[in-house]
């Protein structure tokens, strides 16, 4: 098989790397000239063979609308785009209608792996028809962990589901770090405790609180025990508050995650050991960039 793949930041990059190595040829567009294969897209659009799939991983919003866009003008009937991005679900019915208009195949896929997905594999929760996902299943075998042709993918359902899934994926994914991290600080906070670091690590195996973010926590406290190098300020990059306004919308309880959310917005008002730990998950799962520590003034 042989695709496009638009956007080769810290995801695409290694999803190019991984589908290579499984056998996917791979042409990558991106705008920046050290890293793509292609002058443009146009030249992309020209190297793949029909029916052309192209994957865009790229931003969400107006970066994602504009490739959308281009992609629709650029392809040809039977053609198919896959967004692999973090785009909110309800972009998706409005990619596919403005794509179907030239017999375009669309498919949202919601991708969990963050920058350990090259050696590790990624989850895949695909939204589509059942033919077009078809189609793309050669993609999403290369792209889930080996020997795991089983589980790690699921097609959730029709057009923006994909994306619903992973939006849902990533809220849980706030109050499970908002949870290490309050643990955290109250260990961190009572004198009696001499080695936070040890405790965390006697966790990561045999008991209930056991996981892969736990061994990320181990890892961010023995590359900067204490934090001190991280600031205890924590973006959102969108999911969070789609999944909560979701939650509101069709009145399902949802206070752990709304908790963590409003959390990260405290975080951008004071320097907090919680909204440290937090940031440093996310630099440890995702590569999101950190705010420095600013150096204390006498």
């Amino acid at each position: 098989m042989h695709i496009g793949l638009i956007g080769l930041g810290k995801m695409g990059f290694n999803m190019r790397e991984r589908l290579r190595g499984q056998g996917i040829d791979v042409v990558g567009f991106d705008r920046n000239p050290g890293l793509t294969d292609v002058a443009d897209l146009q030249e992309l659009v020209a190297a793949l063979p029909a029916p052309r799939i192209v994957w865009v991983m790229v931003p969400a919003g107006e970066i994602t609308h504009g490739v959308v866009k281009d992609l629709s003008e650029a392809l040809s009937a039977g053609d198919m785009v896959i967004d692999g991005g973090n785009s909110k679900f309800t972009d998706d019915q409005i990619h596919a209608t403005l794509l179907a208009q030239k017999g375009i195949r669309f498919l949202d896929c919601g991708v969990s792996g963050g920058v350990w997905g090259l050696e590790n594999g990624y989850g895949l929760m695909a939204g589509g028809s059942q033919e077009d996902v078809e189609l793309a299943m050669p993609i999403f075998d290369a792209l889930r962990p080996d020997g795991d042709r089983a589980e790690s993918f699921v097609h959730v359902g029709d057009v923006g589901a994909g994306h619903y899934a992973k939006m849902v994926h990533n809220g849980i994914e706030y109050g499970l770090m908002q949870s290490y991290a309050e643990g955290y600080e109250l260990l961190e906070a009572k004198d009696i405790v001499k080695d936070v670091h040890g405790t965390f690590a006697a966790w990561q195996k045999g008991t209930v609180v056991r996981s892969w973010l736990l061994d990320l926590l181990v890892k961010a406290l023995q590359e900067d025990p204490g934090l001190s190098k991280i600031a205890g300020f924590v973006e959102d990059s969108g999911e969070g508050r789609w999944t909560v306004e979701e939650a509101i919308a069709n009145s399902v309880p949802a206070p752990a995650i709304t908790a963590a959310l409003f959390a990260r917005f405290t975080s951008r008002q004071e320097d907090s050991p919680s909204m440290k730990m937090v940031s440093a998950l996310r630099n440890q799962f995702g590569g999101h960039a950190v705010k420095p520590a600013q150096p204390k003034v006498e």
